[in-house]
């Protein structure tokens, strides 16, 4: 894979960065393979690593005593993680990992970390994603207590749609319920529904966006602010 110039990396972070910021970065920046299922971050586990996806989706995922669990986060090339480096926090409650393979970048937290402390400028920047992330966390709180099942799951696809190459996501019905904390029937009778609107396809193990406007329209307010708060702080999603 890796990286000639600034305008190879497809990653929004990295290519945000002033050109010096940059170049600074590409001695410790270490090409990595992604498989679904890689853990990034665990919860209380002192964090190694930081990445920056090129393709894939990765999650981010509560989980209480029990076993029960809900993501409450998804980022790809886009962003990083985990932002908790970035508040000087050496650990995170919450568990990261690859919810579809990919590729990208890491760096040790420790580099990235004394990066940051000589850097306002990739500070600032880091920041800004983590705020979106803080951003597109409540409006997931707020679409997991007020809106019904159908538009949670169209909200999801399209944060999905939005990180993925083509009209086509490779998600089972069981990820996407333990993801969306329903169900797995209940996955299945809103896919139905999404379906019967003309909206999307599935088949097993892939859901295919036929209508994206449609999708956005029925998902309501709750998809949009993170998005919008993306393209105001760093740039184009």
């Amino acid at each position: 894979m890796g990286i000639l110039s600034q305008t190879a990396t497809r990653n929004r972070i990295l290519r945000a960065l002033s050109p010096s910021d940059f170049a600074g970065l590409i001695p410790y920046l270490e090409e990595i393979e992604l498989p679904r299922l890689y853990q990034m971050s665990a919860p209380g586990m002192i964090t190694d690593y930081c990445y920056f996806l090129e393709s894939g989706l990765g999650s981010i995922v509560a989980e209480v005593t029990g076993g029960r669990k809900a993501e409450i986060g998804i980022f790809g090339y886009e962003g990083m993680s985990p932002t908790s480096m970035i508040m000087d926090a050496p650990t995170t409650p919450y568990s990261t990992f690859m919810q579809t393979s990919g590729r990208g970048y890491r760096i040790r937290s420790i580099r990235l970390s004394h990066a940051v402390e000589g850097n306002y400028r990739l500070r600032s920047l880091l920041l800004r994603f983590a705020q979106v992330m803080s951003v597109q966390a409540s409006y997931t709180a707020l679409s997991n207590a007020t809106d019904k099942i159908e538009q949670r799951l169209a909200r999801w696809l399209l944060m999905c749609h939005d990180r993925t190459d083509g009209e086509k996501i490779m998600l089972t019905h069981e990820f996407l319920s333990v993801m969306l904390a329903v169900r797995r029937q209940s996955i299945t009778t809103a896919l139905h529904v999404l379906e019967g609107l003309h909206l999307i396809e599935a088949k097993r193990n892939e859901i295919t966006i036929h209508n994206r406007p449609g999708l956005e329209g029925f998902a309501g307010g709750a998809y949009g602010p993170a998005e919008d708060e993306y393209r105001k702080l760093i740039g184009p999603f």
